[in-house]
């Protein structure tokens, strides 16, 4: 439409250039007619005067009448030129006003009422189109206001603690450590190492001190490879990350292995776009490479199939260990007076302070809080309950029929499925109660 409008217009000015241009031939012929009129008329009174005079001789006469008739014949052509030319104009601007002009306006009026129609039309589609998608956004809006009003912090609170627990008993008090009795005991033949034992106290007190501050200042241990200073769970995640980071590279070699093998394809059939000799060093690094990820991957499944092992161990050790709250220490204070008694206990206390608290705790506890929290995970899929649960035991959580739930983590081979409910209770259900469906 708007290179329709734009040769109306070019058509329109093209009409009026025509029209100014007529006109100024009109006006050149009207100042030929005037000119002509004023030398005739000149001439005529030469030759009058010419006439009358008695000292013009006969030939000065004849050419006066001459020159005057001449004058008179030129201004009679231009008369009738000027006529031709005003006749012309007058029809041609007649045409322009009347004919010309109107019909280019009324094609510019309908082109108007064309752009008008698809303009209310366009607009129409976009408000019914609006209206189609109000109730959807007045549906989302709602179902944020209750999701806003259904914010429960307590209960989001124990979600994130137990995404993030450690899995690890509490440490017990620590023992009282005497050294006074070193000033009272006499150094014995059987004794082993330095006399008061002091080194062995100072080391196993250093390491005992050293799992006592969740939220102190980063003091890493050293990170082992398979992330056993890790607790179960956080050692699972980190394992699979690993995993799933191998597979990414591993995949990345492949293709790249591909693609030269088939450039070597090319430089063999066309010698003269380059040397398949050149790409053979690369060949040869791609394929160590492929072999070193292969044997890093087949590692991180043994260990992740490990930690998977001790994670459901765990778990069940825990069900039975939060049945009751723990056991308050009944060891007591060493009696200073006695030395023998207090060797003895010495003896038994570093070798219990050296002792974890629960199996595969043989680095200092908290290390997770070293680490950024990390947000709680997004469901993998949704499910659907084809039977009634009642989660009745601890890492469980309870489900009716015909409910919808999101798939959390898929079953690991022990019949068990983590999923979470709409209310935000996390927890395990059997798998053969589910129908799944994987995103």
């Amino acid at each position: 439409m708007k290179q329709e409008r734009k040769m109306h217009f070019q058509e329109g000015r093209r009409a009026q250039q025509q029209l100014e241009n007529g006109f100024k031939q009109l006006e050149n012929s009207k100042r030929k007619f005037e000119r002509d009129c004023r030398e005739a008329e000149k001439a005529a009174h030469t030759a009058e005067r010419l006439d009358q005079d008695i000292n013009a001789t006969k030939a000065d006469v004849e050419k006066a009448k001459q020159q005057a008739h001449l004058r008179n014949h030129m201004a009679e052509e231009s008369k009738n030129e000027y006529a031709a030319q005003l006749q012309r104009f007058n029809r041609d601007q007649a045409h322009f006003y009347f004919s010309q002009m109107p019909q280019i306006f009324d094609k510019l009026q309908d082109m108007d009422e064309r752009r008008a129609t698809r303009l209310g039309a366009g607009y129409g589609l976009l408000s019914e189109a609006e209206l189609q998608v109000v109730p959807i956004i007045g549906k989302c809006l709602e179902g944020m206001k209750v999701a806003a009003e259904s914010v429960d912090a307590k209960n989001d609170s124990q979600v994130l603690i137990e995404l993030h627990k450690s899995g690890f008993a509490r440490p017990g008090d620590l023992e009282f450590e005497d050294f006074s009795q070193v000033i009272n005991r006499v150094p014995s033949d059987s004794s082993l190492g330095t006399p008061d034992g002091r080194p062995e106290l100072r080391a196993a007190s250093s390491r005992s001190r050293a799992k006592r501050w969740p939220f102190g200042k980063k003091n890493k241990t050293v990170a082992t490879e398979d992330f056993s200073h890790l607790p179960p769970e956080q050692q699972r995640k980190r394992l699979q990350q690993q995993l799933e980071e191998r597979n990414r590279e591993l995949q990345k070699e492949e293709d790249q292995r591909e693609a030269l093998k088939k450039m070597k394809d090319v430089y063999e059939k066309t010698p003269q776009m380059g040397d398949p000799a050149s790409l053979e060093p690369r060949i040869a690094e791609t394929l160590g490479n492929i072999e070193r990820l292969k044997l890093e991957v087949q590692k991180y499944e043994a260990w992740l199939a490990e930690a998977e092992s001790r994670v459901l161990s765990n778990r069940g050790d825990s069900l039975s260990r939060h049945a009751r709250p723990p056991d308050p220490p009944t060891t007591a204070p060493p009696d200073s007076s006695s030395s023998s008694t207090n060797s003895g206990s010495q003896d038994n206390k570093e070798s219990s302070s050296e002792e974890p608290p629960s199996e595969g705790q043989d680095t200092p506890i908290y290390t997770e809080f070293d680490e950024d929290f990390e947000e709680p995970a997004s469901p993998i899929g949704q499910c659907v309950a084809i039977y009634h649960f009642e989660g009745s035991s601890e890492g469980t959580v309870s489900m009716s029929e015909g409910e919808d739930l999101s798939l959390m983590e898929e079953d690991k081979g022990d019949g068990w499925t983590r999923v979470r409910r709409k209310q935000g209770a996390e927890g395990y259900v059997p798998t053969s109660y589910l129908r799944v469906t994987l995103n």
